[in-house]
């Protein structure tokens, strides 16, 4: 496994990697190193994420999943430095992205500006009650800028998404998962184990069977509904000549468990 200087990566169960953002002395804020490294780790899981079926995502520390980006990194940058810091930012999110197995968010603490775009980037969170959302950009001159204004919306509505980011006003834990922005809360001392068994259901379906699903998922929501149910076949069918597929239907008929393989 590869070290990273601003995060852990570690396989931390079959199937399933962890990945903390390390930097907590600074309530894990994003900073251009640790942009370096999400984009790098990211990148290699799309382009070949092994034995690795699912992927928790996590900050260090209870106080902060990720306060956004570094600003005591960005005082006094130029103005082009700036730009270029937030492209490589937008290479790491779009990374995220298009990272072919699952990932889940399992957020400890408060999720702000590019932290909670991070959150909004994985396939869905879980989190603590005491745990605040926020995008908070228009409170410091910007607004967010690595799909804020696009995933919130998404996941809350119009309305809300823009009380949100208009106001920079926090969300509460309660209203996040009223409203759809997370899919559970937990307790902290519950968080990682409720996320590990999350991951390591995911790990124990097909593996291509999971990602085409994901896949479909993504796709189809930016498609028309006839071009979506299209796509959703095609990816389908790529799956019946697979090793899996006929490994489920003959575990299910002979009454065990699937020994999925990934081919």
């Amino acid at each position: 496994m590869t070290t990273y200087e601003t995060l852990l990566a570690e396989t931390a169960q079959p199937g399933v990697l962890r990945v903390t953002l390390n930097r907590p002395q600074a309530a894990n804020a994003l900073n251009t190193q640790m942009a370096r490294d999400l984009l790098s780790l990211w990148s290699a899981l799309t382009n070949d994420p092994g034995e690795t079926r699912a992927v928790i995502l996590t900050g260090a520390g209870e106080r902060a999943f990720c306060a956004g980006a570094d600003l005591k990194e960005r005082q006094g940058m130029s103005d082009a430095d700036w730009q270029a810091q937030h492209v490589l930012f937008e290479r790491q999110y779009w990374a995220l992205l298009d990272v072919p197995v699952p990932v889940i968010a399992a957020v400890n603490g408060h999720a702000y500006a590019g932290g909670l775009e991070m959150m909004l980037a994985c396939d869905f969170a879980y989190a603590v009650p005491t745990a605040r959302f926020a995008l908070t950009e228009v409170t410091l001159g910007i607004m967010p800028g690595a799909g804020g204004t696009q995933f919130l919306p998404r996941a809350i509505g119009e309305r809300r998404a823009k009380e949100a980011i208009l106001t920079g006003r926090p969300i509460t834990a309660e209203n996040a998962l009223a409203w759809g922005l997370v899919n559970r809360l937990f307790a902290k001392e519950r968080l990682m184990d409720e996320a590990f068994g999350a991951a390591a259901a995911i790990a124990d379906n097909a593996p291509i069977a999971v990602r085409q699903a994901k896949r479909s998922i993504h796709t189809g929501l930016q498609l028309d509904l006839r071009s979506a149910l299209l796509f959703e076949i095609e990816a389908y069918n790529r799956l019946v000549p697979t090793e899996d597929r006929r490994e489920g239907i003959t575990a299910f008929n002979e009454k065990r468990k699937a020994r999925f393989t990934g081919r």
